[in-house]
């Protein structure tokens, strides 16, 4: 005690010691929660399972080695929904360039309709950034206008305003072109929804293709094209190979996200769809 009387300097150390070790106790109640081994074993931070996108929905997981991934194909359709009433075009393509993956795990048949769809999806990319060089080099433009097409509305109200689109010929126009993917679209809805189906006894996927391409895309198809479907559904694989694509091992697994998937489809194709009826363009040539 003496000791401690003649050197003040010791007992600020002492007292700056004491706070120090109040401080740490008290702050380890914020620390996160961890599971801890035995005595002597570190302890480890448990790294929680990926989240469904929304509350009630399976988990949909990543699948490892494949360019087809389910949940990436809903991030991008349900990120083209943000705005009301309206289709944001960009995450409409990303969410195509996902499709375009499941198309091309379908096998070499497949891919003479996915080029296809793929060139479609391109061209509407170049001719949304050839809207804006075109508009960049006359002065006096908004600035939104300066953008590529934000979305599906702003596509087709700057294309009625140039007089690009066509209601008697054939034209390069991005709305034709769009009714053309959202005509595929309605095809794979369709076709994922029969694969969805739960009960015994199962179509083929190829039975399903057919059923989901008499529906959508045969009544706009030339003869040549409707006899050429036919040779690439007799070509699809089995349905075993649809659920490896999905990355589920059975089909009790693949209903629930087939079916949240084909949800997200519908309500984009339903919203593409009043935009182009709106306009009276569900039957340009």
């Amino acid at each position: 005690m003496f000791f401690l009387r003649r050197t003040p300097w010791l007992r600020y150390l002492l007292l700056l010691a004491a706070i120090l070790a109040l401080f740490l106790f008290f702050s380890s109640f914020w620390l996160p929660q961890r599971e801890c081994g035995s005595a002597g074993q570190p302890c480890f931070i448990q790294r929680a399972p990926e989240p469904p996108l929304f509350p009630g929905e399976p988990v949909i997981k990543e699948c490892p080695g494949q360019s087809f991934q389910a949940g990436r194909l809903l991030l991008h359709l349900r990120s083209s929904m943000l705005e009301e009433d309206d289709v944001l075009l960009e995450n409409y393509l990303l969410g195509w360039d996902q499709l375009i993956s499941f198309m091309e795990s379908l096998g070499t048949m497949v891919g003479f309709f996915s080029q296809k769809v793929k060139d479609k999806v391109q061209l509407i990319r170049d001719l949304s950034l050839k809207h804006r060089e075109g508009e960049q080099g006359q002065g006096g433009m908004c600035f939104h206008l300066l953008q590529p097409y934000r979305s599906v509305r702003t596509m087709v109200g700057a294309e009625l305003q140039r007089g690009v689109v066509s209601f008697s010929e054939r034209s390069d126009s991005g709305c034709r072109t769009l009714l053309r993917l959202h005509r595929s679209l309605l095809w794979l809805r369709l076709l994922l929804h029969g694969l969805s189906e739960d009960q015994e006894p199962f179509k083929t996927p190829g039975e399903l293709s057919r059923d989901a391409y008499q529906v959508a895309l045969a009544p706009h198809h030339s003869w040549f094209l409707r006899n050429a479907a036919e040779l690439v559904f007799l070509a699809l694989p089995d349905r075993h190979h649809f659920l490896r694509v999905v990355c589920v091992r059975d089909q009790r697994e693949a209903t629930p996200i087939l079916r949240v998937i084909i949800h997200t489809l519908t309500l984009v194709h339903d919203r593409t769809q009043r935009i182009l009826d709106q306009h009276g363009m569900l039957e340009l040539p």
